[in-house]
């Protein structure tokens, strides 16, 4: 008998560079660790990789300068709303410096009193003292400034109002910032219009059309197309790249299932075993103390294996335990709980018995996971293993 259930090793590989062999490494680096580790690969462990290493290896780049000239194709007039924007100096900023060079004046329209990802603009509790309702009223560059200009962010100390206005006067363009939570308001002040929200885009879209927008785009119609041989994503744009230098921004991977799929046969040839792969982003993990909810990509996943499709199917073992089986006690209890799971239906939504299992997405899970054990700084561990996901307490 196990008496370990689900394990994630964050697996360390070679630092990775544009046109490195990832299969290869991928492959190698797993069992490497499970040679000097001494553990097994079985049937249906997960091996992720996260996003980052693949767009590196990929090549999928875009510079400044490109985003520059998408922008200034979509929007020709040179004036542009910017709508909802995450305030985020690794996710935005490089976005609205290329924003900022391919215009000419940029109305910004923030939601308050934070984005769509968590972080504040302001702080919360101060809307009551001054009667401000968040589901009606509209703030001005000049109401912030006096009621809360003195705000800074509580992880980084910066004020995001004055960090974007000086991203955007280096560039030459002129920048006005507005509050409010409904997207309508920008269109008192132009037609022409970026909407940035990445989980509730569509939604924004939909409301800016009905409403007599002229010129709509979102992030991820930015940079779909490739520029002067830059990279570029077919799917989502703009939408879940990052900082790679002052003038270059990394993509969200593209053509990702081919490279799951080739590794999951890879493994099959080495191992015989049936080995899961994913490509992983940022998981759903929400700060505590900040309340910064980590999901700036725009999924968890966008590249698995078939086997991590659906959602999990499983009991709630406390329930079971204290209902059904309250008179059991000891290996009797053990191995009523075990019957009880071998025998479970195969579609238990919506039944008492799995009330707070919460069936959320595999590969959002798994994603989660797989993030908060590889971390985002100096680990060195962008795969993730992970063993006995698949398993329960009746697996021997």
């Amino acid at each position: 008998m196990r008496f370990t259930g689900t394990i994630a090793r964050g697996i360390r590989t070679p630092i990775l560079k544009e046109k490195d062999n990832l299969i290869d490494i991928v492959v190698d680096s797993v069992m490497k660790a499970s040679q000097n580790e001494q553990f097994e690969l079985r049937d249906k462990d997960i091996v992720a990789i996260t996003e980052a290493v693949v767009s590196i290896v990929q090549g999928n780049y875009v510079s400044v300068d490109d985003v520059a000239t998408d922008i200034k194709n979509k929007f020709p007039n040179g004036h542009i709303g910017i709508v909802f924007p995450i305030l985020s100096r690794n996710r935005f900023a490089l976005c609205l410096k290329g924003f900022a060079r391919g215009a000419k004046k940029i109305t910004m329209l923030l939601s308050y009193p934070s984005d769509e990802v968590g972080n504040p603009i302001l702080e919360e509790d101060r809307l009551s003292e001054y009667k401000i309702n968040p589901y009606s009223d509209i703030i001005s560059e000049n109401k912030y400034k006096e009621l809360f200009g003195d705000f800074v962010h509580i992880f980084t100390g910066v004020n995001m109002i004055d960090f974007y206005r000086d991203i955007a006067k280096n560039e030459g363009c002129e920048i006005e910032f507005v509050l409010s939570n409904n997207p309508i308001t920008i269109l008192e002040y132009t037609k022409d219009v970026l909407y940035c929200d990445i989980h509730t885009r569509e939604k924004t879209r939909k409301k800016l059309t009905e409403n007599g927008a002229q010129i709509v785009y979102g992030m991820s119609d930015i940079m779909r197309e490739s520029i002067n041989g830059s990279g570029s994503n077919k799917e989502y744009g703009l939408l879940g790249s990052n900082r790679s230098t002052e003038e270059r921004l990394k993509l969200f991977p593209t053509n990702g299932q081919v490279l799951v799929d080739d590794i999951q046969r890879k493994f099959k040839e080495l191992t015989n075993k049936n080995i899961e792969v994913m490509i992983y982003g940022d998981g759903a993990f929400k700060d505590p103390i900040g309340g910064i909810w980590e999901l700036a990509d725009p999924v968890v996943s966008p590249f698995y294996t078939s086997g991590l499709s659906g959602t999990p199917n499983e009991l709630k073992l406390k329930y079971i335990s204290d209902n059904k089986f309250a008179s059991l006690r000891g290996e009797e209890l053990n191995n009523a709980i075990r019957e009880e799971i071998k025998n479970k239906d195969k579609n238990l939504m919506g039944k008492i018995e799995t009330q707070g299992t919460t069936p959320r997405r595999i590969t959002d899970l798994v994603g989660s996971l797989c993030d908060l054990t590889s971390g985002s700084g100096d680990k060195g561990t962008p795969v993730v293993l992970v063993q006995g996901y698949f398993d329960n307490y009746a697996d021997m």
